[in-house]
């Protein structure tokens, strides 16, 4: 897997890879990430990759963001109140 390019982002780290005739798109925002994949041949090249990743689409990783942080906060906080019973 190599890297192809670095979108820059404000607030996240965007870096798209090329692997096995797909594309993967990762975007990161502090300890979590969200990765998509996308056939080469379905697409005209980097520049579509990067119009893919809307204000719009972006907006919607960061509400991911907001849930995956809420959803391993909660299972963090019940696995700790677990082991502290004990």
């Amino acid at each position: 897997m190599r890297v192809v390019k670095e979108i820059p982002h404000p607030r996240f780290k965007i870096t798209v890879f090329s692997w096995n005739n797909k594309y993967i798109i990762k975007i990161e925002d502090a300890h979590l990430e969200q990765s998509f994949k996308i056939d080469a041949s379905e697409v005209t090249g980097l520049d579509e990759i990067e119009a893919i990743l809307s204000h719009d689409f972006l907006v919607s990783a960061l509400k991911r963001f907001v849930q995956m942080g809420d959803d391993f906060a909660t299972a963090y906080r019940s696995r700790y109140t677990q082991l502290k019973k004990k």
